[in-house]
């Protein structure tokens, strides 16, 4: 389902908009960072979902562009049978950020969806916007032509958040196979929830607030599920699930205005607990995000906190768009992954079966696995809510103080590197900054998962029964 927040500049400390959020997906979740490539006149790239998807379709070819612009993402092996790697989203070098997050048509339109789909699918439109935009709404009109020229497979609808240092927009791509899609601007003035995706009222025409295809309003029209003489015309309520805000959004979403509003107004710390609070954040949320929204000394100077799991068990530390490489911990490795259960890190088998060949890097498995350790922390602490959660959950807290405290004199020195030139010696300042504290979290992740097994054990606190103990969650 995922998890999306935008804030708009007018309500932080900082004077900087947000984007933050998680993804909910069972399976590997790893980080990477893709270089910026160029690409042959007939390149085409893989697009859809296959025969075998929850909602079934079928594979195309779509033109490639040109060039694709360096980008860092979360990528993870599995969802209702859409092809992996699948993306959630990320940021690139123009500093447009993106967050995937569910947003279910109506039953009508999910019923007429056709069984030989095409075009792309929503982690498709994610990985494509990383790839190709230079600001939001460049973002909103690749995804309007992409489904306008090829269509869109669904798994049911879906929604965007996608942003820049100027605006976000919420865009929805919506099942049924009639190419609907709507976009809603976010301001410096906004704070907007997805989880999932909406979009109420909108104008009878496309303006600078609000993006649809011409046949958006008529096609309901023409269907008799909106009457013009009805007035406004409500997308929540005409291709949504017509429950507007839910519960949970209209909690966290309260709660942020309630702490921008203070003289102080919202600061990192903030962002950080609005998806890190075990109200909000278990065992679904597969990892975290943070994007605060900046114009850097240089594009490898962007940056977003990343969580290997939910962060109410994890820390946000920071990974810049000019890392060489995301340590070996981070990276992806058999845990999860969909398929590793049936391979083997052998090739005897190879030359009858090669398909059960592991596809992870034998230098990966052998490295410490960042997922598999905060997530093993995480389920003991929630063995112990009143008291191991909230000393690990502040612990995390304290470790992202240090690393706020350290960052500024880092971006100062990468900064200075890179005017006088040395752009190569910047990048390897921030690679070795983001890897120095990716590590010791890991290793204060060792720490604290021994004490706190040791401690549930002695008291007999560990949990063997089938059903798992977590905090009581909004949603």
């Amino acid at each position: 389902m995922s998890y999306g927040i935008y804030i708009g500049r007018a309500h932080t400390a900082d004077g900087l908009p947000y984007l933050a959020g998680y993804g909910d997906e069972p399976s590997s979740h790893w980080l990477e960072i893709i270089p910026a490539a160029s690409h042959a006149p007939e390149a085409t790239i893989t697009v859809g979902v296959t025969p075998a998807a929850l909602m079934p379709g079928l594979l195309s070819e779509i033109p490639q562009a040109a060039s694709t612009f360096r980008h860092m993402r979360v990528s993870y092996s599995h969802y209702l049978g859409v092809p992996c790697p699948l993306t959630n989203g990320g940021l690139n070098e123009y500093g447009v950020a993106v967050r995937d997050i569910w947003s279910t048509s109506s039953e009508r339109l999910i019923a007429m969806t056709p069984k030989d789909q095409t075009g792309p699918n929503y982690s498709d439109l994610a990985r494509i916007v990383l790839e190709r935009a230079r600001t939001a709404r460049e973002g909103v009109q690749i995804i309007g032509d992409l489904i306008a020229s090829h269509g869109y497979s669904t798994y049911g609808g879906n929604s965007h958040i996608i942003a820049d240092g100027n605006e976000a927009w919420v865009v929805i791509e919506f099942a049924g196979g009639r190419r609907l899609w709507v976009a809603e601007r976010l301001g410096d003035h906004s704070i907007r929830v997805s989880r999932p995706g909406y979009i109420g009222q909108i104008p009878a025409e496309p303006d600078e607030d609000f993006l649809f295809p011409q046949h958006f309003i008529s096609t309901a029209i023409d269907l008799g599920w909106y009457d013009p003489a009805a007035g406004v015309f409500d997308v929540n309520a005409v291709y949504g699930d017509g429950k507007g805000r839910w519960e949970g959004q209209a909690w966290i979403e309260a709660e942020m205005q309630s702490r921008a509003a203070r003289p102080e107004k919202l600061g990192l710390e903030d962002i950080v607990w609005a998806i890190a609070t075990e109200k909000l954040t278990g065992d679904t949320a597969g990892y975290g995000q943070i994007v605060p929204l900046t114009e850097p000394d240089f594009p490898e100077q962007r940056m977003m906190w990343h969580a290997a799991i939910g962060p109410v068990a994890a820390p946000l530390t920071p990974v810049f768009l000019g890392m060489d490489e995301v340590p070996p911990a981070y990276r992806q490795h058999r845990h999860l992954t969909e398929g590793e259960s049936g391979r083997f890190l052998d090739r005897r088998k190879e030359a009858k079966s090669p398909e059960v060949v592991s596809r992870i890097p034998q230098g990966i498995e052998s490295a410490d696995g960042a997922v598999y350790q905060f997530r093993k922390l995480m389920h003991l602490a929630f063995q112990d809510g009143e008291a191991l959660l909230p000393e690990i959950y502040s612990h995390w807290r304290d470790l992202e103080a240090l690393i706020r405290a350290d960052l500024p004199e880092t971006l100062r020195a990468s900064g200075l590197l890179s005017a006088a030139g040395e752009r190569g010696l910047a990048c390897r300042l921030l690679s070795d900054f983001s890897t120095r504290w990716m590590e010791r979290s890991l290793d204060d992740c060792d720490a604290l998962a021994r004490a706190a097994y040791v401690r549930l054990r002695v008291r007999g606190g560990l949990n063997m029964t089938t059903s798992p103990l977590s905090p009581a969650q909004i949603w």
